[in-house]
């Protein structure tokens, strides 16, 4: 009788342990609030993703300008050629011209391209100093790109972790993966773009990371926030950004590297200074460095 009462106490222990350790992962990793998904596809849809940095509205500006600029030069050229095949063919103009050169025109087929950058470039190159001037930061997040997942080190917290794909080398109608996908409070439509666990920041701080690869290149990128840094082995590169709305936020390798390169998806978590405080005192106990 105490032998069994002892096993169960101590399996009961155990048992409790285990939900403890689960609650306290899913708590400090994942459980952060209800936020919003931001980076899903739709079926449909063209464009960009909605702008959660001020580095992401700059490039919107920049591609709705540059759209302009081109649609403008191509309606140009199309209406150049219509006319010239309507008026100088060879049922309309008998008698073709003979000469071999027009200066005014050369100049101007020069000239006018070189406005047309010099234009562009004004308003291009002070959005890329904005993304490579990296400023001080109040978040520091050492990134290291590994076939086929992601480590994430927390330099200023001694917190470390790994971030894998839910259900990696599965189907999402494998019920396995829809129930961990639940687990962990995402939905099914989130297969290949959630992670175990997440990148989490507080809304509106300076994040800088550190991107480097332990193998081959990798790339670290978040459409909604304007980055993308390759991650090249022996190497460190910076990136930053200052998400300004909470939400989950998806992301994905953008170098082919190998073939599980498809599923090594990036999750960011932006929630509220407190919540961000709650996860980093979590964090410590559970991924130290």
């Amino acid at each position: 009788m105490r032998t069994t009462a002892f096993l169960n106490t101590a399996g009961a222990a155990i048992a409790a342990t285990v939900a403890a350790g689960a609650a306290l992962a899913q708590t400090s990793a994942e459980v952060v609030g209800d936020l919003p998904f931001v980076g899903v596809p739709e079926d449909g849809a063209i464009g960009w993703q909605p702008a959660a940095t001020e580095l992401a509205r700059d490039i919107h500006w920049l591609d709705g300008m540059l759209l302009i600029i081109i649609t403008v030069i191509s309606l140009f050229v199309v209406g150049l050629l219509a006319y010239v095949i309507l008026r100088y063919n060879a049922r309309a103009n008998k008698t073709p011209a003979r000469f071999t050169h027009n200066s005014p025109l050369e100049v101007a087929w020069t000239v006018i391209p070189i406005v047309v950058l010099v234009f562009i470039g004004s308003f291009s190159l002070p959005v890329l100093f904005k993304q490579q001037e990296i400023p001080e930061a109040d978040i520091n997040i050492k990134v290291t790109g590994f076939q086929w997942y992601w480590g994430y080190e927390y330099t200023d917290e001694a917190v470390y972790f790994e971030s894998f794909m839910i259900g990696q080398g599965a189907n999402v109608a494998d019920e396995a993966v829809t129930a961990e996908l639940a687990e962990y409070g995402y939905e099914p439509e989130h297969f290949r773009l959630a992670t175990d666990t997440s990148v989490v920041v507080p809304v509106g701080a300076t994040v800088v990371m550190t991107v480097t690869g332990a193998d081959v290149i990798h790339s670290w990128t978040i459409p909604a926030f304007g980055v993308k840094q390759d991650a090249v082995p022996g190497r460190l590169a910076q990136l930053w950004f200052a998400a300004e709305r909470e939400g989950v936020y998806f992301g994905q390798c953008s170098e082919l590297c190998g073939k599980d390169h498809a599923y090594m998806p990036i999750t960011v978590r932006v929630v509220s200074q407190e919540a961000y405080d709650e996860w980093l005192a979590l964090a410590k106990e559970e991924y130290p460095a």
